[in-house]
């Protein structure tokens, strides 16, 4: 039997060719965006609608099965990876995301100074720097103090 059908029932959810499409792009690509994903499902759908991907997303994600993340200055993304209480590290130059996992291991890691009386459940953390590619490319780049030119 298909893990993702059993998945699908045990949510709730009807199974569905679009459904069972979008999990496997999500699958298959961590952290794409709806665009991403549509991408990738219309090779399989070729009919399939952002309008259809966005509602099979929000289904999804409303039982849990998708996780969606917003890093700041990014569209939404979404990814598998649910049910444990990690973090994500974002390339400031090309946007690259990576999955952190969490040091201190339970949700919520951080406690706010005040709650306003809200029941805390999660705090999202998100990390900010320079991932290893563009680090590197940045190294190799010819910089503006080349020296003098050796032109006669």
């Amino acid at each position: 039997m298909d893990a993702d059908a059993d998945l699908l029932r045990s949510s709730g959810l009807r199974v569905t060719t679009p459904r069972l499409a979008v999990l496997r792009a999500a699958d298959a690509m961590p952290h794409a965006t709806a665009d991403d994903i549509l991408t990738a499902v219309s090779a399989e759908l070729p009919t399939t609608s952002h309008q259809a991907v966005y509602g099979v997303l929000n289904a999804l994600t409303g039982v849990g099965l998708v996780r969606r993340i917003e890093p700041a200055g990014s569209p939404a993304r979404y990814e598998r990876r649910t049910g444990d209480n990690h973090h994500h590290i974002v390339c400031t130059l090309c946007g690259a995301i990576e999955d952190v996992d969490c040091a201190v291991g339970h949700a919520p890691c951080l406690t706010p100074s005040e709650t306003h009386g809200f029941a805390v459940t999660t705090a999202e953390v998100t990390y900010w720097g320079i991932c290893d590619r563009c680090a590197a490319a940045e190294r190799d780049a010819p910089g503006d103090d080349a020296g003098p030119s050796e032109l006669p």
